[in-house]
């Protein structure tokens, strides 16, 4: 249903999220507040007194940085006081900070105790008194002292890279202080959280600061020579003393790829392709200050692909929030190239930098509850769009190690899209982490997704539960500003998605949720084009040269320490499971393990004849059981292998009849699931990692509320759980780094300097009728 009027749009939050539109703000400091900030040195602790006392009383936080201290619901790190009296009660106390910063301030803390430090500095480390008053007498005071430092502002850029041997990138990575002399530290290392090895080698770190902008640190990485084995690397960065680290994946790999995502969010030439930076010219937020209104953050996401319709005229095709502005834009609304997120929030017609590339159209309101995906449409504008559809990287690799771009591939499905099957190796061309390939990890999936109506996402519009939707699983497949990517079928690029929402789970493997594609254009076609028949523009099916980062998910939870509790679970089931074993039966062995559809978990490790079709139990005695296909001889000798061949990476195919099974159950029981637990977000039909043999209900829960009892089977399938944060259209809150762009608006007139922390473009202020 085609949807006019109001002029706001919504950035996801969470899985309910609609994931991947990214914000950004634009940011300028006040003349009179240029000044550095003293450090309040010398202030000492005092929080003990004869009536209560708090706690901390001492602690450091770094300012911006998601995992190095608790973060709060928006994903800020926060540190959490409490009072207690002499006797062991609570006590009743008033909560105030002073100190801090001269520039930023002190922070906030609420009436509860929870402190928030300021969203950058102006020195290297200040100091903040957090004051606690008795509420029945208030001259009985105590006091706790917190060392406050820079934080990164968000990930490296790029985040992630492809190079053949002797490629070079350029990393930068961005401190929120503004002044001061901390540096950016950068290392080579073997994992995203090392600090040694890796591959390849690292040139001199250049950092760049003032007192109007934020500290930007750069390094060029080189490849190596010679490349054995495609792999990762990583390159890891530090500031100061701060415990944060942000890493950038870089997959070095034989094939002499060269692919660096940052070409995606640059303005392009027209004809402009596709798999590109866009959004709507009007995706901005706004404040007010002496009476005049100015923009204080911007949205953006990906331009996805091309549709035409049964007259040959072409549409860009992306998700709603990224055009629609989640059903608060106009038809008309101009879209631009790239988005206002790579424009420092500067709209087209207050200045350059984005080329106007179609006009709104339509789109399936999210509001209705007859739509069943997130998509929007829009007329191109004559020439300013590949008119065969091409998107960036999609094709064959050239001479100087950079992909094509090409179209999708539309012959063997005359442009209707691809049905996806589960462990389809698929790929998608987005703004933010470019071409990535990763495996299709669920089907008929439900999920809620929640929308806002502001880029800065506190302004709750609608929670919308989707049903079929596809979930994609792998390490750097996705991030914020990826949606509206399309996503094809590596083998022959046919369409089969259309990205609109994901994160980061606990083990820090990206998780990603796509419309499936020929639902999209019937949708399209019921509710926007009155009947209309849609297709995909391409042309003939065509191989993607696939960059796939790989899957984290069984390593992370193999190398999880197990409590003492989840082990004596499993050395006791281990106990009857010996029971099971008869190798003319198949069953070779038992031992204990740790489960990998639920990390933390202990199991029971069955080792099966590989030559013979075994059976295993779910469980034993209540405990998962792990099915590793071996030899008598392996076990004999302790060479068993560790864990199950993983189901993406090689793993057997389900059999259609265990699928349509496991879908039956799933539809049975995911709505019950979802209402009883609100900790559950998203119920879908996946393999098990502890038996690929078997089909899972593969279950989103929330990692915030997870219920103290998670059912190893639900009507005897095996269930697996995908622990994370209810999405934002930023990273998930269990990134190890601040992932959202924290800073002020714009101030009203006259700045010496725009103090733009993306260095994209200087910063223009905007005055709005």
């Amino acid at each position: 249903m085609t949807t006019n009027g109001a002029v706001h749009r919504s950035n996801s939050q969470n899985f309910h999220l609609p994931l991947f539109l990214l914000r950004v703000f634009p940011i300028v400091l006040a003349p009179a507040l240029l000044v550095l900030a003293g450090c309040g040195g010398g202030v000492a602790a005092n929080p003990s007194n004869g009536t209560f006392s708090i706690s901390p009383g001492t602690g450091s936080i770094d300012t911006n940085c998601t995992g190095c201290n608790t973060a709060n619901a928006q994903g800020t790190s926060v540190e959490q006081f409490t009072a207690t009296l002499a006797s062991g009660g609570a006590a009743t106390v008033a909560w105030s900070v002073t100190g801090g910063d001269a520039n930023s301030g002190p922070g906030a803390i609420t009436s509860t105790g929870q402190y928030t430090p300021p969203s950058y500095l102006t020195a290297d480390s200040v100091s903040v008194v957090v004051t606690a008053a008795l509420s029945s007498n208030s001259s009985v005071t105590a006091t706790a002292v917190l060392t406050v430092t820079p934080g990164f502002l968000q990930p490296l850029t790029p985040e992630n890279a492809a190079l053949g041997a002797n490629g070079q990138v350029t990393i930068t990575g961005l401190l929120a202080e503004a002044g001061g002399a901390t540096d950016i530290n950068f290392v080579l290392a073997n994992t995203a959280t090392g600090s040694t090895g890796g591959q390849g080698s690292l040139g001199s770190t250049s950092c760049q600061r003032s007192t109007s902008t934020f500290t930007s640190c750069t390094v060029t990485y080189s490849a190596p020579s010679s490349i054995s084995a495609t792999g990762a690397t990583y390159l890891v960065a530090t500031a100061g003393i701060s415990a944060s680290k942000t890493a950038t994946e870089i997959l070095l790999n034989t094939a002499g790829i060269s692919s660096n995502p940052a070409t995606h969010q640059a303005q392009l030439t027209t004809p402009v392709s596709l798999g590109s930076s866009g959004g709507n010219n009007n995706d901005y937020d706004t404040t007010t200050s002496a009476g005049t209104t100015y923009i204080a953050d911007c949205c953006g996401g990906t331009l996805g692909s091309l549709i035409q319709d049964g007259s040959n005229r072409q549409y860009l095709l992306s998700n709603n929030h990224v055009l629609a502005r989640s059903d608060h834009a106009s038809v008309g609304d101009m879209i631009v190239q790239p988005g206002l997120i790579d424009n420092n929030c500067t709209p087209n017609g207050n200045g350059g930098g984005t080329t106007p590339v179609g006009s709104l159209t339509g789109w399936l309101a999210l509001s209705s509850s007859l739509t069943n995906a997130d998509a929007a449409i829009a007329q191109v504008d004559s020439g300013a769009v590949s008119t065969s559809g091409s998107i960036l990287e999609l094709g064959a690799r050239q001479s100087d190690g950079t992909l094509a771009a090409a179209p999708p591939g539309i012959s063997s499905t005359g442009g209707k899209g691809e049905t996806a099957s589960l462990s389809m190796t698929v790929a998608k061309s987005g703004r933010t982490t470019g071409l990535t390939c990763a495996g299709v990890s669920a089907l008929d999936l439900d999920v809620s997704v929640d929308y806002f109506t502001d880029c800065a996402e506190t302004k709750p519009y609608l929670t919308k539960t989707y049903t079929n939707q596809l979930a994609i699983s792998g390490n750097q497949f996705s991030d914020a500003g990826d949606s509206g990517s399309l996503v094809v079928d590596a083998s022959n690029a046919e369409p089969v998605g259309l990205f609109f929402a994901g994160g980061r789970d606990a083990s820090g493997v990206s998780q990603g949720v796509a419309n499936p594609a020929p639902d999209v254009l019937s949708e399209l076609s019921a509710h926007v084009g009155s009947g209309t028949t849609y297709t995909f523009v391409g042309t003939a099916d065509h191989s993607v040269s696939c960059l796939n980062y790989g899957d984290g998910t069984v390593a992370a939870a193999q190398a999880r320490a197990l409590a003492d509790a989840e082990n004596l679970r499993a050395q006791q089931a281990q106990s009857e499971a010996r029971m099971l074993i008869n190798p003319s039966a198949g069953i070779l062995g038992v031992s204990t393990g740790k489960s990998s559809d639920h990390p933390g978990e202990g199991a029971v490790v069955v080792y099966v004849d590989e030559n013979m079709n075994a059976s295993a139990p779910a469980t034993v005695n209540g405990v998962r059981t792990v099915v590793i296909p071996t030899t008598a001889r392996a076990v004999a000798f302790g060479s068993a292998p560790q864990t199950p061949f993983e189901a993406r990476s090689g793993g057997p195919a389900l059999p259609a009849a265990v699928l349509t099974t496991a879908v039956a159950i799933k539809q049975q029981n995911a709505r019950s699931l979802m209402k009883r637990n609100p900790a559950f977000f998203g119920v879908g039909v996946g393999q098990s990692l502890d038996n690929p043999k078997e089909a899972a209900l593969v279950i989103y829960v929330d990692r915030k509320r997870i219920p103290a009892q998670l059912p190893q089977t639900v009507d005897g399938l095996r269930t697996r759980y995908v622990v994370m944060d209810r999405l934002h259209v930023t990273r998930s809150y269990a990134s190890t780094v601040q992932s959202k762009h924290h800073c002020m608006a714009h101030p009203p007139a006259a700045q010496p300097t725009g103090f733009d922390p993306l260095h994209l473009f200087t910063t223009r202020t905007l005055k709005l009728n």
